[in-house]
């Protein structure tokens, strides 16, 4: 099976929705919020491909962490697969088979251009609080790995076998009103969560609910990660 390189980790300026997101609200109330334990989390103002983010998977027993960069489980090396079109879910491999879960958010950035430079934009809902975002997981196993000094022998070869690694991506769909302004796609933020993990239809939230401002350049780079990142800037 090939690659689906337009869901791969794209370039700085040529992401694909949703390629960064922030989610900080405390763990105590993120488990208010989805009546779900969760581990103990760092906040994420600048969240980016490959870091261990919270999910909550369809089974729905616990918020856990995930490596946000779906692989497919039969791949045989990992894919990365940051977003899914809801489009096309049930037509690319890729997807086919992953289980749904949804993705907790505080809010998303995306990038527009302005006289030549890339101007970043935070959306979030107007009240300040938290949302799920539609997912995909998938459970990777990677191929065992030889270890040893004597292992290219056909004796005393001693196989290491990898953890699993549990993965996701962010579903998109096309933009409401005010992500319209911003980028032709969006991730799906959901109005019915148990609809979505229950393998219904998505609801997508109204855009009366959202906001969407401009915000320092600083998140250009993920290893910018501080509250600073989500608070407006002047007119731009």
């Amino acid at each position: 099976m090939g690659r689906d390189p337009q869901y791969m980790i794209p370039p700085p300026f040529l992401r694909t929705m949703c390629g960064r997101y922030a989610i900080f609200t405390p763990p105590d109330q993120l488990a208010k919020r989805f009546d779900l334990p969760i581990p103990d989390i760092e906040p994420r103002y600048n969240a980016a491909p490959s870091q261990q983010l919270p999910i909550v998977p369809d089974d729905a027993e616990e918020i856990r962490l995930a490596r946000w960069g779906l692989t497919p489980a039969w791949a045989d090396e990992q894919r990365d697969l940051i977003n899914a079109r809801v489009e096309t879910l049930d037509e690319k491999p890729s997807f086919r088979d992953a289980k749904r879960c949804l993705v907790p958010a505080d809010g998303f950035y995306e990038w527009v251009e302005d006289r030549g430079e890339k101007q970043p934009y935070y959306v979030s809902r107007r009240d300040g609080e938290p949302f799920a975002m539609a997912g995909l997981r998938t459970r990777w196993e990677p191929k065992s790995r030889q270890t040893g000094l004597d292992s290219f022998s056909n004796e005393g070869a001693d196989a290491e076998e990898p953890d699993a690694i549990e993965t996701f991506t962010i579903v998109t769909t096309e933009p409401n009103e005010v992500v319209e302004k911003l980028h032709h796609r969006m991730a799906v933020i959901l109005s019915r969560e148990r609809e979505w993990l229950s393998g219904g239809e998505f609801s997508l939230a109204s855009a009366d609910e959202l906001r969407a401002y401009p915000v320092s350049g600083a998140v250009n780079s993920p290893t910018n990660d501080d509250p600073s990142l989500v608070r407006e800037v002047a007119d731009v």
